[in-house]
């Protein structure tokens, strides 16, 4: 007696060819999916980049440092009129007994454009180096464009009291180098005739070149405003 729920071997034969087309078919499906998936995220891709490149036309590349920039403050100069104006606020300021005669300046004129250069002889020569290279950092800086001679004197003499008053030792003095180069020829004198100057340079070019001197000061053995 047959079994009619039975499948012959001609049937399962079939059954499995049928099954394996779906699964082909089904695996096919699949990889055209990926594929268009795959198509669509590559157009993205390309219209992006095309975008960037179109935002970054014009920028240019900044250069790579491992050293930050750094500008140091430039200190403003004090001119002479402005010590003269202190002096009349607060009164006569108390300089040391310091004669300091003309005639040297007015038998030994410099011209506008020379090198000035002086330093006492016990003075150590690297010092002296340091001050000519512009690498001992002046405390103060007087100008004394449009001075008279006695506005000048007075203002170079008011700029190292205040130095020693704040324990510094190193200033800068504009003097100008104008034709005659007058107020040159009288601060290369006066500079030289101070007991509290070791030694005085014209400064480097980047700092005033020979229209200015950095001068190297004596500290002062006791400083009233450091005591207690």
């Amino acid at each position: 007696m047959s079994n009619d729920s039975s499948f012959s071997k001609s049937q399962l034969d079939l059954l499995k060819q049928m099954k394996k087309q779906i699964t082909t078919t089904q695996v096919q499906e699949q990889i055209k999916k990926v594929q268009q998936a795959a198509a669509k995220v590559e157009d993205d891709l390309e219209d992006e980049m095309a975008l960037f490149h179109k935002q970054m036309q014009g920028v240019q590349k900044i250069e790579a440092s491992n050293r930050a920039k750094i500008e140091k403050p430039k200190k403003k100069k004090i001119d002479a009129q402005t010590l003269a104006k202190r002096a009349s606020a607060m009164g006569p300021m108390e300089t040391e007994d310091t004669i300091m005669s003309d005639t040297h300046a007015m038998l030994n004129p410099v011209g506008s454009q020379v090198a000035l250069s002086y330093r006492i002889a016990t003075l150590q020569h690297k010092v002296f180096e340091d001050l000519k290279a512009g690498n001992l950092r002046w405390f103060e800086a007087v100008d004394l464009h449009g001075c008279t001679i006695e506005e000048a004197r007075s203002a170079v003499l008011q700029i190292i009291q205040i130095a020693k008053d704040e324990n510094q030792n190193v200033i800068k003095i504009v003097h100008g180098k104008g034709p005659e180069a007058i107020l040159k020829s009288y601060v290369n004198s006066w500079l030289r005739q101070h007991r509290d100057v070791l030694a005085f340079v014209s400064a480097p070019e980047k700092q005033g070149g020979t229209g200015a001197v950095l001068v190297l000061l004596k500290r002062a053995e006791k400083n009233p405003q450091l005591k207690q």
